[in-house]
């Protein structure tokens, strides 16, 4: 195993308000370790500490993994396969979230309890009839690995899943062992309206903003702290990845985390275009580029195009664009709309170009564009907030309505920082 050497004394001073445990994995390799990939300026996943520097969490227990196709290590290795074959661990059970462990599943679709072909284990659905892991799926377990790849979006199931993982571990009195993997819009920013907590529901369980700005573990250090779950949480973090840095669109595999995740790009934009999901415009599901492109047959294209790039929008351009959508709204309609395309990451503001899309949207055709129905509507339970929806159709400035949410987002912004565990990036 190799050697570290750069001192931990930074981040565990800032790890003591955790009451969760932290296990913080920053370091960087000695001259002479050996390398995985052949790179040494990879960042090493925490999947990758775990199984080569922290296996005393594992070694001789009885294991349950959660996870899915994200599930990889950076040599794109199955965490499945490892630990199934590791002669130190006896992996004895799969939990599947939504979308299945495979990510064959499509958003929505209720996944099925298996048996796993490749290892014959039993597979337990968590996005079914149950939401969170039953006494009976937990019995003769000693531990529970997490190890998936999240977006960095509120309004995503993977954090909430773990969540219930942790809630059901803590009355089990059960170890959480959470394998850490990076933000993929950067870890720096956050943006939008912070959770009314009476819009609470699985897309949306806690109130943290939109764009949280945070990995999966830190996330599951607030959760376990501030939203008292108090599982005893062992959070593997990652080596050599730091805030701003963008390793799994530049080096590190993109697995797609779901069936609509196909690219970093996408994950980028998910935090403001997701928010079409609770209108009557496609988001793009059935087309390759699913929330990057935009639109309805009613929806006149070119002007819609006009209107939003006469914004200047940071970091964005927009396309006229056509597209009949293969499945979801407007299954096999011809639709009119536009594709946005990224021209700056780092000005980019998904939850801003979100919101601006909407406007646009209800000015220019105000008689066709409409929110879904819903008690509460759809689109309250994705934005969080139950005004959001009200200023758009009063065509309140997007200044004005950034101004709304910004003393909670500040007040998230210090709660966030207690928990973050990777420094930024030199400039």
């Amino acid at each position: 195993m190799a050697r570290f050497r750069r001192p931990l004394h930074a981040a565990l001073r800032a790890s003591r308000t955790f009451a969760a445990r932290a296990l913080l994995c920053l370091a960087c390799a000695a001259p002479g370790a050996v390398a995985l990939a052949g790179d040494d300026a990879l960042p090493r996943l925490g999947i990758d500490v775990l199984l080569e520097q922290r296996l005393d969490l594992l070694r001789g227990k009885r294991v349950a993994l959660v996870t899915n196709a994200t599930g990889v290590d950076r040599q794109l290795r199955s965490d499945i396969d490892r630990l199934a074959a590791h002669p130190d661990v006896a992996l004895v059970a799969l939990f599947g979230p939504e979308h299945g462990v495979r990510g064959d599943v499509q958003a929505g679709d209720k996944v099925a309890s298996s048996r796993d072909p490749g290892t014959g284990l039993p597979v337990h659905s968590l996005y079914g009839e149950h939401r969170e892991p039953t006494a009976a799926m937990l019995a003769g377990i000693d531990v529970i690995v997490f190890d998936i790849q999240d977006v960095g979006t509120r309004f995503y199931t993977y954090p909430y899943t773990l969540a219930g993982v942790m809630r059901a571990a803590k009355r089990g009195g059960i170890p959480v062992v959470v394998a850490d993997r990076p933000d993929p819009l950067g870890g720096l920013r956050v943006e939008g309206p912070v959770l009314d907590p009476s819009l609470a529901s699985f897309v949306g369980l806690f109130p943290i903003p939109l764009r949280h700005g945070m990995t999966l573990g830190e996330l599951a250090l607030l959760f376990n702290t501030e939203f008292g779950i108090g599982a005893d949480l062992h959070v593997v973090a990652m080596e050599g990845w730091r805030r701003g840095e963008e390793p799994l669109r530049e080096a590190l595999p993109w697995v797609p985390p779901s069936p609509n995740m196909p690219t970093p790009d996408t994950a980028l934009v998910y935090p403001g275009l997701g928010l079409l999901e609770g209108t009557n415009v496609s988001e793009g599901r059935g087309t390759t580029r699913p929330f990057e492109m935009l639109g309805a047959p009613w929806v006149d294209a070119r002007a819609l195009a006009d209107r939003l790039n006469a914004l200047r929008l940071p970091g964005a351009r927009f396309r006229a664009a056509w597209f009949t959508p293969s499945f979801s709204k407007h299954a096999g309609l011809a639709c009119g709309g536009v594709q946005v395309h990224i021209t700056d990451r780092a000005a980019f503001r998904p939850v801003r170009t979100g919101i601006a899309v909407l406007k646009a949207l209800h000015e220019q055709h105000p008689k066709d564009f409409a929110f879904l129905s819903g008690d509460p509507p759809f689109f309250d339970r994705l934005s969080g907030v139950p005004w959001l929806r009200e200023a758009i159709l009063r065509g309140d400035a997007i200044e004005a309505i950034e101004a709304r949410w910004t003393p909670e987002l500040r007040q998230f912004e210090r709660l966030r920082q207690r928990y973050l565990l990777y420094a930024e990036a030199a400039q």
